[in-house]
């Protein structure tokens, strides 16, 4: 078994290499296992259209059941439906068998310990009870429920939506998140006009990652030709979103976030709010403008959702396009739902959506820049910028080192689930940029050196 396949944040790897049919057997005893270790019995399980995921599916719910867990079937579904049931149906815990955003090759598993998300220490668990082989043993049993209706049903239920007629373009990216995020918006009564919603294994049209610029051409160029009010793109799973304005204009991660939190603000003043790392400087700034706390934490799902229990936070969110809001919903992260409370902001105002964030401060920034940098010293090479440029900037090292400039600030954070280092920028004008990001990427060249890394 390859341990790689235990990620930070899931269990994930290539079908049929790292992940064989025993692999999956095994890592379903695992996880029984552990579920039984932690008074957990009645198991949510589901599954995405990923080619390999009906007969993964079979194959945990075998295990899983020689484990002594009962098992409630819940069928092909998107990420957040998985949720849901974990919140609702009186479950123990629940497994997702997603390959997300990953190539059509790939698949893996997110799981639930009652409403906690995996991950960390917990993967690692898994892992250990996996390579001894020793299970434990009983005899569950299996039951099917479908949970479609009732989870669209309530996500209508939880949004206020006004008068004004909207048309939106969805993409769901023959990704699972058109099956609940069309309908849902279509009982609202928005106009759609859906493209590539029919789920498909092998992502025909275009890889179902709404971070990606190159994957929201399709979707811009149908809002500009419909004149639509906005575009709403969904991952491979459904539990991110990606937008664009009237204009064919991509909101990114972090605007989207001004935009949720200035809407919650209004109403319950003071809330928290939490943003990650890579999150632009705007972003905290509007939230203390109009009065809220706001909170930069570690980037990932599992560790937004700790921090937003821990702290009573009504909403959050990740450049990635994770969406969490406890505020009228559950706090995990929906795409169909985000999508819901962007259309009831819209169908609230008069203004096209390009308006509503006219007033935020232009800033210039960088991609995700991606650095190779080996596990063995990923970490020592971040430690060692913060270090560096401590002795004369502001560095905050809740995540990697985030460096404030005079002009604006960078970011080196090693990645947790690759080999590499990832930097991001972000600053008042473009030269600034320039010369933010190419500070760091020497400094972290030559620290590789020093520890002769690559």
């Amino acid at each position: 078994m390859d341990k790689n396949i235990f990620r930070e944040y899931d269990i994930r790897g290539v079908v049929g290499k790292q992940l064989t049919d025993e692999t999956v057997s095994t890592v379903g005893l695992a996880i029984g296992t552990f579920f039984r270790q932690n008074d957990a019995k009645l198991i949510a399980l589901g599954y995405d259209a990923r080619e390999s995921s009906p007969r993964f599916c079979s194959l945990f719910e075998e295990s899983l059941k020689k484990t002594g867990c009962d098992v409630l079937l819940i069928g092909r579904v998107s990420t957040p439906m998985l949720y849901h049931t974990v919140f609702t149906a009186g479950v123990d815990g629940g497994i997702m068998i997603t390959g997300s955003h990953n190539p059509p090759a790939h698949n893996g598993f997110k799981i639930c310990l009652g409403k906690d998300a995996l991950f960390g220490s917990q993967i690692q668990e898994i892992r250990v009870i996996a390579e001894s082989g020793e299970f434990a043993a009983g005899e569950g049993t299996s039951s099917t429920v479908d949970v479609m209706d009732k989870y669209c049903d309530d996500i209508i239920s939880r949004v206020e939506m006004g008068s004004r007629p909207i048309t939106a373009v969805v993409d769901s990216g023959n990704g699972m998140g058109g099956i609940t995020g069309v309908p849902i918006y279509k009982s609202l009564g928005i106009n759609v006009i859906d493209i590539f919603t029919e789920p498909d294994a092998n992502f025909p049209n275009h890889h179902p990652d709404p971070t990606v610029e190159e994957n929201l051409t399709m979707m811009i160029d149908k809002v500009r030709e419909t004149g639509a009010n906005v575009g709403i793109a969904f991952d491979g799973d459904g539990d991110r979103i990606g937008v664009v304005d009237e204009k064919g204009r991509i909101i990114w991660g972090d605007e989207l976030l001004i935009l949720y939190s200035r809407a919650i603000l209004e109403k319950m003043p003071g809330a928290t709010i939490i943003g990650e790392v890579k999150c632009s400087k705007n972003l905290y700034d509007d939230i203390a403008a109009r009065g809220g706390n706001g909170i930069m934490w570690k980037a990932g799902h599992s560790l937004i959702k700790a921090k937003m229990k821990e702290t009573g936070a009504a909403f959050a969110g990740e450049m990635s396009g994770h969406v969490f809001f406890a505020d009228r919903f559950y706090g995990f992260d929906d795409a169909a739902y985000a999508g819901a409370r962007l259309l009831e902001i819209l169908t609230n105002t008069d203004q096209p959506l390009s308006q509503l964030l006219a007033d935020v401060p232009e800033t210039f920034s960088t991609p995700e820049l991606r650095v190779e940098c080996s596990d063995d010293i990923k970490f020592r090479v971040s430690d060692a910028i913060a270090e560096r440029f401590g002795r004369d900037h502001n560095v905050n090292t809740i995540d990697g080192a985030r460096i404030d400039f005079a002009n604006g600030w960078g970011l080196v954070r090693p990645s947790n689930t690759q080999e590499m280092l990832v930097v991001r920028c972000e600053a008042d004008t473009e030269q600034h940029l320039e010369e933010i990001k190419n500070t760091l990427l020497t400094a972290i060249e030559e620290i590789k050196a020093q520890l002769g890394g690559s």
